[in-house]
């Protein structure tokens, strides 16, 4: 449904954040190592499972196409308050392919449960319904279902979030036209000790996969240090001497297509009080088509990612 609009909306600076696309440039094409996730790999079950992680923090960038033809972006981002869940928005009705930086989107902040907001972001009228009041939640700030935020641009449907939506937006008689939207990639920023879990959609028309990342080892003169990730319980990547092997990429198969697994666990791993360990999952067209790279077509960037941001608790 939306994988033209992919391409011609999405670049690698869309899919990417400044640090990430810093971070997988810095990649050779030499160091890319094809497995299968269904034959590679034992079970995670060997593993110890101590410190477990907990989200403070998920940002999901969608890609819309509207009626008109007109295509936008949209920055849902749910985050841990004083006060509880927090809830912003942000829409860039214009994406450049070159220049786009979401941390620059003008994003409003719902601070209600409960309510509806309008406001013209650029060119186009946004309104924001949204109802949290009965929301269930897990351990992230992230709602798992009971509630709705549907965002109307232009006298449109935008973006339509929640088990509740559908319900919502009956009350307007069916006469309002729905876009073609799809999650185009997300971030996850969590405090924990040395594991992760969560689960993740690599395709429009794929199944959620679970998706496990740990580090094992007390620091960086650990001499059984160690850091796997595990795809549905199987190990598909798993990196020794962490010392020397602090960053790399791997790539993985998922229902038969290609994932680029990436990781940065330097300043996590050497202590620095404000580093962070980064790791990102980004889909590929084909295995043919390259990581990423300043010279990638759009052909080839189009697609999923995700990135989990670990930060060490105090």
């Amino acid at each position: 449904m939306v994988g033209r609009t992919r391409k011609r909306l999405l670049s690698n600076h869309l899919l990417l954040p400044p640090t990430m696309r810093d971070f997988a440039s810095c990649f050779s094409e030499n160091a890319v190592k094809i497995s299968d996730a269904s034959c590679s790999g034992s079970s995670s079950g060997g593993l110890a499972l101590d410190g477990t992680s907990v989200v403070s923090a998920v940002t999901c960038v969608y890609g819309v196409r509207l009626s008109t033809l007109k295509e936008l972006l949209i920055r849902v981002a749910w985050s841990k308050s004083h006060v509880g869940p927090a809830l912003s928005i942000g829409i860039d009705d214009s994406p450049s392919l070159h220049c786009w930086k979401p941390d620059a989107m003008s994003c409003q902040l719902l601070r209600k449960k409960k309510g509806a907001r309008s406001y013209v972001s650029g060119k186009s009228a946004v309104v924001v319904h949204w109802d949290l009041s009965s929301a269930r939640y897990g351990s992230g700030p992230e709602p798992i279902d009971n509630f709705y935020v549907v965002i109307m641009v232009n006298a449109e449907f935008g973006l339509l979030l929640g088990d509740m939506s559908k319900e919502h937006i009956r009350r307007f008689g069916g006469t309002i036209p729905t876009a073609e939207f799809s999650m185009i990639s997300r971030k996850e920023q969590v405090l924990g000790h040395s594991r992760h879990s969560t689960t993740s959609r690599f395709r429009d028309a794929g199944r959620d996969h679970e998706i496990t990342v740990r580090c094992k080892g007390d620091g960086c003169d650990a001499k059984d240090s160690e850091l796997s990730v595990c795809i549905d319980r199987k190990r598909v990547v798993q990196v020794r001497k962490l010392r020397w092997n602090f960053r790399g990429n791997q790539t993985v198969f998922v229902e038969g297509s290609p994932v680029d697994v990436m990781w940065d666990v330097h300043d996590w791993w050497f202590g620095n009080p404000s580093g962070c360990a980064m790791f990102m999952f980004r889909t590929r067209s084909s295995p043919e088509s390259r990581l990423w790279s300043s010279s990638s077509s759009e052909e080839e960037m189009s697609g999923f990612s995700l990135v989990i941001q670990a930060f060490r608790s105090p």
